[in-house]
């Protein structure tokens, strides 16, 4: 366990709040570009959130700033630590990966900040940085055990054979994956990811994390990926993977799920691809009996775009208490109301508080981030908790209101 940190640490960390503040995200760039010279340190990392253009290092300058200004308040940073200890276990980053980081943070702020950064504030830096390393590489033991113990779980990457790929809309394909060992796999909480290692042609290892968009079965998993125009990963899945390829891929991750036997409503609220969770936290609520209300409300731009209609229409006539309500933003000609969707336009807020229930229901929620930002300022704004507001997002956890 990390020795508590000193208060000498403390003060010198949360004094150079207004330094980072100005330089943060030159210090979080020159990190990246430092760690980035060895080519095994790169290839752990999802290289499309990097760049100048990239969400990574906004987020991580973010995660800078909020741990500088709560490392006298470390209960805050608690949902964060856990979401970083699941995405590194998805990306595989081990106890002996974590001295090349401080070595290029450290490096990073020398560079940027110059004489500021004094050997004390180094110092300083150095214990906070080894305090905060040592609760993650201790999380991250204890998930890499879980994983390992539970039946058909796996440390590392295993190999899966594509066994059928489905076109689910014009934009969104669903791919079938049986481990080519044979063996079991293991059950996976409705709305964590897989996390894949792909070897594409002509590009360094491709890293990227799919939810799995069906319930657990022992058996198999299935990912449903949307194609984007300039997406390295997904553009390969939709035009080069067929049946038979082999996929390198990590155990279920992430700490956005649906809990096992819910005690209250829930309402499953998703935009665009964000439906992939969704429909795994459905499928399991359904085959497992549930009997509280449970509302599926999807958004997308129309009949061309939307996904798994008729797995939702059935899934809706199993269950004991499921509402499923469609809003497509700009229906195509032809579309019939009460048909193909049930509301044109987005999804407004007075009626997804006037529709759910707002007083007691658990929202979980997936899709862009705009959408993102506006259900949970909505539903905050409507008197719901915190505590009963999840979501998860495709990306760096940057940008997102959280009210």
């Amino acid at each position: 366990m990390s020795q508590p940190l000193s208060e000498q640490t403390i003060a010198l960390v949360k004094a150079t709040l207004p330094a980072l503040e100005t330089h943060g995200l030159d210090i979080v760039h020159e990190m990246y570009s430092r760690m980035f010279q060895n080519p095994d340190i790169r290839d752990l990392f999802n290289q499309s959130h990097h760049g100048d253009a990239g969400s990574q290092p906004r987020a991580l300058t973010g995660a800078i700033l909020a741990y500088a200004s709560n490392i006298d308040n470390l209960a805050a940073l608690a949902p964060a630590v856990e979401r970083i200890a699941q995405k590194h276990v998805g990306l595989q980053i081990l106890p002996e990966h974590y001295p090349h980081v401080a070595e290029a943070l450290l490096g990073a702020i020398k560079t940027v900040l110059g004489d500021v950064a004094t050997d004390e504030i180094l110092a300083a830096w150095g214990e906070a940085y080894w305090f905060l390393a040592n609760i993650l590489i201790a999380r991250e033991g204890r998930i890499y055990l879980e994983q390992k113990d539970t039946t058909g779980g796996w440390n590392g990457w295993r190999d899966f054979r594509i066994e059928e790929v489905v076109r689910e809309s014009s934009v969104i394909s669903s791919f079938t994956l049986r481990p080519v060992d044979g063996g079991p796999v293991m059950s996976h909480k409705p709305g964590q990811y897989l996390t894949f290692w792909f070897e594409i042609p002509g590009h360094p290892p491709v890293k990227r994390n799919y939810s799995i968009s069906s319930a657990s079965n022992g058996e198999t998993y299935r990912i449903s990926v949307k194609r984007e125009p300039h997406g390295l990963a997904s553009r390969w899945l939709h035009d080069d993977a067929v049946a038979g390829t082999i996929l390198k891929v990590a155990a279920p991750a992430g700490e956005f799920f649906l809990e096992g036997h819910p005690e209250r409503p829930v309402v499953l609220l998703s935009g665009g691809v964000g439906l992939t969770p969704m429909i795994a936290m459905l499928e399991a609520l359904v085959t497992g009996g549930a009997d509280v209300p449970i509302h599926y409300i999807h958004g997308t731009h129309d009949r061309e775009t939307h996904a798994m209609r008729d797995q939702v229409r059935d899934l809706v006539i199993q269950g004991k208490s499921v509402r499923a309500t469609i809003f497509h933003q700009t229906p195509r000609r032809g579309e019939v109301a009460g048909s193909d969707y049930d509301h044109a336009g987005i999804i407004a807020d007075d009626w997804l508080t006037a529709n759910t229930p707002v007083a007691e229901a658990d929202y979980f929620i997936c899709g862009p981030r705009p959408f993102l930002r506006h259900a949970v300022s909505a539903l905050s704004l409507a008197g719901v908790p915190a505590s009963r507001i999840h979501y998860e997002f495709f990306g760096p956890a940057d940008e997102l209101l959280a009210a």
